[in-house]
């Protein structure tokens, strides 16, 4: 079994990767640093082209799609949330996973069980609407969206999608005064990976198995 876990240098998903490596899977983490597995700035299309090359014929059973920003915390609403804020946020929230996704479906086609996992946030949820952190929130729910919609489409081909709330985690963009910690949060989504099908593609779910409201 190979697993690409995208943002796997820190956080969420370097737990992921760690995880899986002591499960003895073979993991392939990225990040923009030299020292990651593939280097991939998931912004860049050229990036992705050159992860995909470097992976060679091999076949992909599980994509997470982890890489994300949080640039707007804390912005005030009369003087934050500039334009170039709202573009890096969703070249990596949103464009970054799409890319990430077509550059590997060839390597996903080629695996008995592909699965793509994509970490969202509950942030995502149009029923849950507290305020603030609008391009987070707007960003997350758009690869929300898109998920849902690549579910659709990669069906027929027996691919499954999730769309996952990771939980409030004690990482550099969760803050340390977080609910859970990263081994929590590992522990509840690599469950949830494992039972992801066909027959649940499409699905919005908390790190711990709860339906999502949307």
């Amino acid at each position: 079994m190979t697993v690409v876990i995208t943002g796997a240098s820190r956080g969420i998903g370097a737990g992921l990767a760690a995880y899986y490596r002591d499960q003895g899977v073979d993991v392939m983490g990225t990040g923009r640093s030299v020292t990651a597995d593939i280097t991939l700035d998931v912004t860049q299309p050229s990036s992705h082209t050159e992860m995909a090359e470097k992976l060679g014929e091999q076949a992909v059973e599980l994509l997470v799609c982890n890489a994300g920003v949080y640039l707007d915390k804390g912005a005030d609403l009369d003087s934050g949330y500039g334009a170039d804020i709202w573009a890096q946020s969703f070249a990596t929230n949103v464009t970054g996973v799409f890319l990430s996704i077509q550059a590997l479906l060839p390597h996903l086609r080629r695996a008995a069980n592909p699965r793509i996992a994509i970490i969202s946030s509950q942030m995502a949820s149009s029923e849950l609407a507290p305020g603030g952190s609008y391009i987070y929130r707007a960003s997350k729910a758009a690869v929300l969206n898109l998920g849902r919609n690549l579910s659709t489409d990669l069906k027929a081909q027996g691919i499954a999608v999730g769309i996952y709330h990771p939980g409030w985690v004690q990482t550099d963009m969760g803050g340390s005064s977080a609910a859970i910690t990263v081994d929590e949060a590992v522990a509840g989504l690599t469950e949830r990976f494992a039972a992801l099908n066909i027959k649940t593609t499409g699905c919005f779910e908390t790190w711990d198995g709860r339906a999502h409201p949307y």
